[in-house]
């Protein structure tokens, strides 16, 4: 290999060593093939990309032609996002679900209940966020091609057993996450450079603290410095599910935005979900693109405005902003 490689190549062809399907071991040859230095002494490694990716993508193709199974491991995305449950067997992954949603879901004292993903919608206020169950993982074995699911999906919900060897549990989670590139921090960005989805955000939900040791859930925090934050559960005392809504949501950095049609009350109902620092442009192409095209003003009812205030078409919105927009 030669030795100018940059840092970034050598994370995606690390991301490549590690995948374990077609479509990321196209995404990180794509990546390899961006960034490589362009020079005489990379000619060859660069022919040899180029002949892996047309291999994998002819692959791809050919099984699209031929296919007659369904991808398990894909969740359609519902909501206002989407949060993916990641945790060792029995540590209350599906308990979680059973407890906020209507999802059907196997809540078992036996590991592997869950083989295949199951999603259910928690409500926050007005919004729903769909709340995905996964199969357990363990230091040994993951399914093939569940690593998709947690690429696709918004935020990573890391689901730690107090009552058990919290230790163990951190590792391998840590391990799982870090050794496939899903943990967002200053080395795995949110997407690379050919805007394929990489670090996520992730949480730490702390289950059975009601039959947690004393400093487990401290122990958990000190050990897991990249939660974006961590949340106490217990489902027989129901401590932390008045709370999880709202984190998720908080962690999903979105707002809430109503429409209100000119001269009728605005759908206080049905809000419009956006990330946070969206524009009144932002939401009228979330409600229609080629529609956007045709908005000559708006006039707004919430934060820092009085109540029907005019608004250039680059004001920023806030959570729970009522908008009237006009086309012409």
């Amino acid at each position: 290999m030669p030795a100018n490689l940059t840092p970034a190549y050598r994370d995606a062809d690390e991301r490549f060593r590690n995948a374990t399907t077609n479509e990321e071991k196209i995404a990180a040859l794509e990546e390899m093939l961006a960034v490589i230095p362009k020079h005489k002494g990379t000619e060859g490694l660069q022919a040899d990309l180029k002949r892996k990716l047309s291999r994998l993508k002819e692959a791809a193709t050919q099984q699209k032609k031929g296919a007659t199974h369904t991808d398990i491991f894909h969740v359609p995305r519902s909501g206002a996002g989407q949060v993916v449950l990641l945790g060792m067997p029995n540590t209350g992954k599906s308990t979680i679900l059973a407890t906020l949603t209507k999802a059907k879901v196997v809540v078992a004292d036996f590991p592997f209940a869950t083989q295949v993903p199951v999603p259910g919608m928690v409500k926050y206020e007005d919004v729903q966020i769909q709340l995905v169950d996964m199969p357990p993982i363990t230091a040994d074995y993951s399914a093939p091609g569940q690593v998709g699911t947690y690429r696709n999906g918004d935020i990573i919900g890391v689901v730690i057993d107090l009552s058990q060897d919290v230790e163990e549990q951190v590792l391998v989670l840590l391990d799982y996450l870090e050794s496939r590139k899903l943990l967002l921090d200053e080395k795995t960005p949110a997407v690379d450079g050919q805007s394929n989805a990489q670090g996520k955000k992730a949480v730490g939900l702390c289950t059975k603290a009601d039959l947690a040791p004393d400093g487990a859930f401290e122990l958990v925090t000190k050990s897991c410095d990249k939660m974006a934050e961590f949340l106490r559960l217990s489902t027989p005392t129901g401590e932390g599910y008045d709370k999880l809504g709202e984190m998720l949501f908080r962690q999903l950095s979105i707002l809430r935005v109503y429409a209100k049609p000119p001269g009728k009350p605005a759908d206080m109902n049905d809000p419009f979900t956006l990330p946070v620092g969206s524009t009144v442009h932002d939401m009228a192409k979330a409600i229609h693109r080629e529609l956007a095209e045709k908005l000559r003003s708006a006039r707004i009812w919430g934060t820092g405005v009085y109540d029907g205030q005019s608004v250039h078409l680059t004001h920023t919105l806030h959570d729970k902003d009522v908008v009237e927009l006009h086309f012409g």
